[in-house]
């Protein structure tokens, strides 16, 4: 099983971390040993003093898929939730100074949460999802799919002329603007709809 994630795929959020709109999806990876499943609660990195939330809809692969043309990728996809991309600002932030890569700052273990898998059944269509995520009771982001810059099948098409899709992969899709920080003893409360799919506790710093 694979991680993959797309940045800077909804342009309000581009413009927020003082980034150009992509002309092509960027694309990274996290391991394995990134995943955290639902309700799992998410321990601070000590090596990090600004964790950042970013709310996304996550797809799950049920087929293998490599090459594929456009109009035919979304029959890979056979479930979908809402996930969190934590990221560690302050790495990435540094890391982008110098031209680094930003492995560190977005893979590092449990910084991909992954809430309940919805079949697509309760699903109207890939680009009318709304999205949201709650701390401590309160929203602090929604997206829409609609507002995507590179919709589902156009993402799918395009990863997989460099990866092979199987069965069991994940695809992060990208977080809207509203990102922000996150803090010791938060409730992050993610939804899909008025589906509430993620809960995950913030633990203090290991």
């Amino acid at each position: 099983m694979k991680i993959i994630c797309v940045a800077r795929n909804y342009s309000e959020h581009a413009r927020e971390m003082n980034n150009p709109v992509p002309e092509d999806p960027v694309i990274f990876l996290k391991p394995d040993t990134a995943l955290l499943k639902e309700d799992e609660p998410f321990t601070m990195p000590a090596f990090s003093t600004e964790i950042h939330y970013e709310t996304e809809i996550v797809l799950k692969i049920s087929g293998t898929g490599k090459n594929i043309l456009p109009g035919q990728s979304l029959s890979l996809v056979e479930s979908v939730t809402v996930g969190i991309d934590f990221t560690a600002r302050d790495i990435q932030n540094r890391s982008k100074q110098k031209g680094l890569p930003w492995e560190t700052a977005k893979s590092f273990d449990g910084s991909a949460a992954v809430g309940k898998f919805l079949p697509l059944t309760g699903i109207p269509s890939f680009e009318k999802i709304t999205f949201r995520l709650d701390i401590n009771g309160q929203t602090r982001q929604k997206g829409f799919t609609g507002d995507m810059i590179y919709p589902v099948d156009f993402l799918l098409t395009y990863i997989s002329k460099y990866f092979t899709l199987l069965p069991g992969d994940l695809v992060f899709t990208g977080t809207p603007a509203g990102v922000g920080r996150i803090n010791e003893s938060d409730l992050l409360e993610g939804f899909i709809g008025v589906n509430r799919l993620l809960l995950c506790r913030i633990n203090s710093f290991r």
